[in-house]
C-alpha cells in the first residue's frame, strides 16, 4: 500500500510540473526566456531570470559546503574543492519566483519526484543548515554561493532546500541542481541544468608561422587559441599539435628568438587557483615545444597570468573564450 502511495505522489508531482511547463505561469515570465524541458516549473511560478549558453562550464554543490573555510582564506569564490562537481556543455540557468503561499520544501519535493520520474537519480540533496558545514551556517552564505545573481541577499535566510539529480544518456550526461528558498517575503527556486558534451571543434584557424612572425616584427604579441587543454588540467590536448607546428616551424626559422609563452584563463573561478593554472598550462605548452620539436629550452620561458589580463569583458561566453587564450611574447 505505501509502494502504491508512493508511486501516486510522484505520478501527481511530475504531472503538477509538466502541466504547468505547457501552460506557462499566471504572472508573465521575462522576453526571450522557457522552462527547460527535462525540469520543468512549479505551478504558478515566474522566470524572473534566465541564461543560456551553448557551451561553457559549472560548478554543482555535490556536498555540504563548508563556507568559512574560504572566508578564512579569503577565497569566497573558489569552486575547487570536493564538496564541488565541475560540468562542461550547455548550461541553462533559470530563476523563479514561486508563489508567496508556498514553501521551500513543498517546491524541493515536487521538483525531486518530477525528476525521478523522468529517470534522474538524485545524486545529494540536503535542508537548511545541513547543506552547510564547519563555523559558518548562515543559509543567506548558501544562496550566495549557488545563487550568485539574485539582488535579494535573504532570499534563502529562513529556509533553503537543495538537490543535484543526474540523468545518463547516450548523448551525454545531464546535471540538474535546484536549490529553493523563502524569507518573510520572498519564495524562489533557481534552476541550473547542465547538458554534458564535447565543445564543438574547428572553430579556431591556425595562425600560421609567417603570420606569427609578421605580428612579432610589428613589436605585438601573437594571442593563440589553437592550443586546447582537458576541463580544468595543464594536459595539452592533441587537436593542438597544428598550432604547435607552427610555433615550432617559427622558432626553427628564426632561430635567434626566444619566446615567453604566458597562459590565460577567463574569469571563472578563484583567482588563486586560475593564476596557478594558466602557469602550468604555459609550462606544458614549453614542454611540449622542447620535448617534441627539440627546441632548446633556453630560448623559451613561461608565464601565467591567470585572469588578470583580458582582452575583452567576462560577462558573456564569447567574451570569456576570447579571453582563455596562449600568447607569444618575444624576449
Amino acid at each position: 500500500m505505501k509502494a502504491v502511495v508512493r508511486w501516486m505522489t510522484t505520478v501527481l508531482a511530475a504531472l503538477t510540473m509538466s502541466m504547468a511547463a505547457a501552460s506557462g505561469s499566471l504572472a508573465e515570465d521575462i522576453e526571450g526566456s522557457k522552462d527547460h524541458p527535462l525540469v520543468g516549473r512549479y505551478d504558478g511560478s515566474t522566470i524572473v531570470y534566465f541564461k543560456y549558453a551553448k557551451f561553457d562550464e559549472a560548478t554543482l554543490l555535490q556536498a555540504p559546503h563548508d563556507y568559512g573555510t574560504l572566508l578564512e582564506k579569503n577565497a569566497t569564490d573558489d569552486r575547487s574543492g570536493s564538496e564541488w562537481l565541475k560540468a562542461q556543455g550547455s548550461v541553462t540557468e533559470i530563476r523563479y519566483q514561486l508563489p508567496e503561499d508556498r514553501s521551500a520544501l513543498e517546491v524541493i519535493r515536487n521538483f525531486e519526484a518530477a525528476l525521478e520520474g523522468e529517470n534522474f537519480t538524485i545524486v545529494f540533496s540536503c535542508a537548511d543548515k545541513a547543506c552547510l558545514t564547519g563555523s559558518m551556517r548562515d543559509l543567506y552564505l548558501l544562496g550566495e554561493q549557488l545563487d550568485p545573481g539574485n539582488g535579494i541577499s535573504t532570499a534563502y535566510a529562513d529556509h533553503a532546500r537543495y538537490l543535484l539529480a543526474k540523468l545518463d544518456r547516450p548523448e551525454g550526461t545531464v546535471y540538474a541542481s535546484i536549490i529553493t528558498g523563502e524569507d518573510q517575503q520572498n519564495r524562489v527556486a533557481f534552476v541550473r541544468v547542465v547538458e554534458t558534451k564535447a565543445m564543438e571543434g574547428d572553430k579556431i584557424q591556425v595562425v600560421k608561422a609567417v603570420e606569427m612572425q609578421a605580428t612579432i616584427e610589428k613589436g605585438n604579441s601573437v594571442n593563440l587559441y589553437g592550443i586546447q587543454f582537458d576541463f580544468d588540467k595543464d594536459t595539452v590536448r592533441p587537436d593542438s599539435k597544428p598550432t604547435l607546428d607552427e610555433i615550432a616551424e617559427l622558432l626553427v626559422d628564426k632561430a635567434d628568438l626566444h619566446l615567453r609563452i604566458v597562459g590565460h584563463t577567463d574569469n571563472k573561478g578563484a583567482a588563486d587557483y586560475n593564476l596557478s593554472l594558466s602557469q602550468r598550462r604555459a609550462a606544458s605548452v614549453v614542454a611540449a615545444l622542447v620535448t617534441g620539436y627539440g627546441i632548446d629550452a633556453a630560448r623559451l620561458t613561461s608565464e601565467g597570468a591567470g585572469m588578470t589580463r583580458p582582452l575583452t569583458s567576462n560577462d558573456t561566453e564569447e567574451g570569456r573564450a576570447e579571453n582563455r587564450r596562449v600568447e607569444l611574447v618575444a624576449q
